[in-house]
């Protein structure tokens, strides 16, 4: 798995490329892990090229989510294919973080 990063003005962008399961994983959560003690607490995470999560690979964005919101920060996700969509719902992420379509929508909800 490959991850894109590209900063904008008010939140960095995460596109992770392939498949986010247990082996991968660690991947995720190390570039996570260094971009919230930077000051990097509002991620958007496009799944675009993200064509399967494991339970493990969202195990990351959970453990990070008390971290980010305790700095008042935002986590969003966009661009899901059905499938990542599917786990989204099954292990109840979806009411736990935004699920966006788009990149413009990540961008109204980072400069709120």
């Amino acid at each position: 798995m490959t991850i894109v990063e590209t900063q904008h003005a008010t939140y960095t962008s995460l596109r992770p490329i392939g498949e986010l399961d247990a082996n991968s994983s660690i991947y995720m959560d190390e570039k996570i892990g260094t971009m919230i003690p930077d000051g990097k607490v509002n991620i958007h995470i496009d799944c675009s090229d993200l064509t399967y999560i494991s339970s493990a690979g969202l195990g990351v964005f959970i453990s990070y989510l008390d971290d980010i919101q305790k700095l008042e920060g935002k986590i969003a996700f966009s661009n899901m294919r059905e499938s990542v969509r599917d786990v989204f719902d099954l292990l109840g992420l979806t009411t736990l973080v935004p699920i966006i379509s788009t990149q413009e929508e990540a961008a109204n909800l980072f400069n709120k």
